[in-house]
């Protein structure tokens, strides 16, 4: 055999002196050998490192692959990255490996990568939908029994579980609490148009709150931004109106890393920032950042248990769970100071 190559199963029958079908029968269990044969075989593999090519197998034989398939819009998120590992944590009992990949929130490439989990058999699919993406055409995956997941964000086109955070009531809560502290011009930067579930979701909590205070939603104190940069160009096109917010909320974790950026470079500690979705060294920031968390871990393991549900044999009607957030108080959130 070739230093350069992988070993394969005609090498390890090779080595042994016996038919690629006989080792075949010995690693998979589905027939008859006699002990020797299997101590042989064993000990073959053992000793050319052969690894099953079980995506092959599972092919051929056409039962499902051991991986559950992730896929979410940014893969450096750190939010995403809590999911994947409580969803991997709750399905370890179970033999099953996660496989991840980026959809950079574009719905073509999320349907191509749905298409490679799909092709490789996967036993669950889990999904963060892109904006635009329409999810129709699982529907016979999911009628054949594939259990599929939505994660953060309903899909389209498709009746399916979903796990969310309850982004409207979070951010609403992160408002009042502005509110409380004697703010009234508070400004809103978020990534818009509101196409996807949790910006309209957040928007409309912003809103819901300023109204229930009594407070009139000015439409210039809405800024778009969908990165870090963006977020600091609008905060500080925000803060020169002749009549400037006192306060922020950033309507994620992203967009507040640029507030807090912006406000920093100016020596702005007078304006106050609360979060939606924690940052990490929030703590360590000065002022210390007041967030409305997510609880990532939560959302991990309600999908992957009503995935494994799902795997199990239940049929139930299709539902949405909604994991609470939680107001973490921090000082940047604090009284008003201007």
């Amino acid at each position: 055999m070739a230093a350069n190559r992988r070993p394969t199963l005609a090498d390890v029958a090779r080595e042994v002196g016996v038919s690629a079908k006989t080792v075949s029968r010995v690693l998979n269990e589905d027939g008859p050998a006699s002990a020797q044969t299997r101590e042989q075989v064993l000990a073959a593999v053992a000793k050319l490192g052969f690894q099953p090519n079980l995506m092959a197998r599972n092919i051929r034989v056409g039962g499902p692959d051991t991986t559950i398939g992730l896929i979410v819009p940014d893969l450096s998120n750190p939010f995403f990255g809590a999911v994947a590992r409580s969803i991997e944590e709750t399905v370890h009992d179970r033999g099953l490996t996660l496989l991840m990949g980026s959809s950079a929130d574009d719905p073509d490439r999320e349907r191509a990568l749905t298409d490679k989990f799909l092709a490789r058999r996967v036993s669950i699919l889990m999904v963060v939908p892109s904006v635009g993406a329409d999810h129709s055409p699982l529907k016979t995956h999911r009628s054949a029994g594939l259990p599929i997941v939505f994660i953060d964000r309903p899909g389209a086109g498709l009746s399916a579980d979903s796990v969310v955070s309850s982004n409207r009531a979070g951010t609403h809560e992160g408002v009042a609490h502005l509110i409380a502290h004697g703010h009234r011009r508070i400004s809103f930067i978020g990534d818009l148009p509101t196409k996807l579930y949790t910006r309209r979701e957040r928007l409309a909590g912003y809103r819901e709150a300023l109204q229930e205070a009594g407070l009139p939603h000015d439409r210039a104190l809405v800024a778009n931004a969908h990165d870090q940069q963006g977020a600091a160009a609008a905060t500080a096109q925000l803060l020169d109106l002749a009549d400037p917010p006192t306060a922020l909320f950033a309507g994620n974790n992203i967009i507040a890393v640029g507030i807090v950026a912006e406000l920093a470079r100016n020596k702005r500690k007078d304006i106050a920032v609360v979060s939606f979705d924690d940052v990490p060294l929030a703590e360590a920031l000065e002022p210390a950042l007041t967030v409305v968390a997510q609880d990532a871990d939560a959302i991990g393991a309600a999908a992957a248990t009503r995935a494994l549900a799902r795997l199990d044999g239940d049929r139930s009607r299709a539902g949405t769970i909604t994991v609470p957030t939680r107001l973490i108080v921090r000082s940047s959130g604090g009284n008003l100071t201007q």
